[in-house]
């Protein structure tokens, strides 16, 4: 295929699996393979992902490149979303 479509490739899955999926999925990127995903892993999103978009109700909030979405933010929302990982503990580094 040109294109493959991920909707929360790793969602509630185990560690384990979650691990051999993003494998997969990193495999994929490394032969430059066409890839829309959507997920809330916001480290393996930076690190694999050419350009991210965060939407919000159906809209596109801000979009770019992963290490500036995610690290330094300039909409609202976006912040408010990423805080949340911070709040829970959960690295998205």
């Amino acid at each position: 295929p040109k294109m493959l479509f991920f909707d929360e490739p790793t969602s509630a899955l185990d560690p384990e699996l979650t691990g051999e999926i993003l494998k997969v999925i990193r495999q994929l990127a490394a032969i430059k393979m066409t890839m829309v995903i959507v997920t809330h892993e916001m480290g393996f999103a930076r690190d694999v992902a050419d350009r991210v978009i965060f939407m919000d109700g159906g809209y596109i909030i801000e979009e770019g490149n992963p290490h500036d979405v995610i690290s330094n933010p300039k909409e609202e929302r976006t912040k408010q979303f990423l805080a949340r990982f911070s709040d829970q503990g959960t690295d998205i580094d």
